[in-house]
């Protein structure tokens, strides 16, 4: 007999209660498991080929599977993480939750590729054609683009301006292009700095043709890529671009999270407010409008990042890591559901 990897069907290894069941019995049992689960028959068609009721059946199949007779195993890939998927995705009220498996060795890097190659699968089964994709700056959604192999027709649009602090973490341009190059989509790009110096040039830029064009988009948006940073060196973009007054002044408003050029505190509340005007980024009200918004950001140090935001109410989503999704289970009281997309704010 050869039995797949999700189910085994055995007549001798029943359990110490199926004992209790003759050998005639035993046998029949088996024999009805084995046409059910693996062969794909029908309650009906095991009936007649036994010449018992469907009602026999369905009772003989319930006892198998009471008396150890039949053991079922769900199975999924190694690197994703079932259990945790789904008490994540239950306790912060989200459409999906995928937690990936993190070695050990690598739970304080934030954001392990491998978070980009599952992204790049979700988005794969997430958008469909006709559909506008949104992709924010981040290592992560630089990743997940470079890992995406298929994507149904749609248009790509940039969600921010650029990092370019003269290191190799950029790419935003790149992985608009090669989502785009991957659905046969057209793709908009956004050739300007993420963070300006100041508010009356960032506005001067948003008027700029191409710019303006890729803007235009921003309100058509149905499915939304965005990474998440924590407010220290080397895991927040905006940190890093900001001066130490600057950071010190936006540390004092209580900052825990940066997505997408914006600032949150621990619950979830927009703070520094001014500092969005000052760069080239998607509203927060148009991403609160996107009915699909995907988060890929793990790694321990980013569990309170991933808890601020994802108690905004901006993000539906989310690809996280066992570290990161170990943190999430325990921080703080229950938070409301994603899914509530209103402002914490308020209106």
């Amino acid at each position: 007999m050869n039995s797949s990897e999700e189910i085994a069907v055995s007549g001798m290894s029943a359990g110490r209660s199926a004992m209790r069941m003759g050998p005639a019995e035993l046998v029949q049992a088996a024999a009805m498991a084995r046409r059910f689960y693996l062969e794909g028959k029908s309650k009906i068609q095991i009936a007649e080929e036994f010449g018992v009721s469907r009602f026999k059946v369905a009772r003989v199949l319930e006892t198998a599977l009471e008396r150890d007779l039949v053991r079922i195993e769900i199975r999924v890939p190694a690197e994703l993480d079932a259990e945790r998927s789904d008490a994540l995705r239950a306790r912060y009220g989200l459409r999906h939750a995928v937690v990936v498996e993190s070695p050990a060795e690598a739970e304080e890097t934030p954001d392990p590729e491998n978070l980009g190659e599952v992204a790049a699968d979700l988005l794969g089964e997430l958008v469909n054609e006709g559909d506008v994709l949104g992709l924010a700056w981040g290592r992560s959604t630089i990743h997940m683009a470079a890992a995406l192999d298929r994507l149904p027709p749609c248009t790509v649009v940039q969600l921010t301006g650029v990092y370019d602090a003269g290191t190799a973490e950029r790419g935003s341009v790149e992985a608009v292009r090669r989502a785009a190059q991957v659905s046969g989509g057209d793709a908009h790009p956004i050739y300007a700095p993420m963070l300006l110096p100041d508010a009356a040039t960032a506005e001067a830029l948003r008027h700029q043709t191409g710019i303006a064009r890729a803007f235009e988009y921003f309100d058509k948006v149905t499915v939304a890529c965005v990474s998440i940073g924590s407010w220290e060196p080397g895991i927040s973009t905006v940190h890093d671009m900001l001066s130490d007054e600057e950071r010190a002044h936006y540390a004092s408003l209580g900052v825990a999270a940066e997505m997408s050029a914006h600032l949150f505190d621990a619950e979830g509340r927009r703070v520094g407010r001014d500092l969005g005007e000052r760069c080239i980024t998607v509203k927060t009200d148009q991403l609160r409008k996107v009915p699909e918004v995907v988060a890929i950001a793990g790694g321990q140090r980013k569990g309170p990042a991933i808890d601020a935001v994802l108690r905004s109410g901006l993000v539906t989503s989310l690809v996280t890591d066992t570290s990161a999704a170990d943190y999430l289970m325990t921080a703080g009281p229950t938070p409301r559901s994603a899914l509530n997309r209103a402002d914490p704010d308020g209106p």
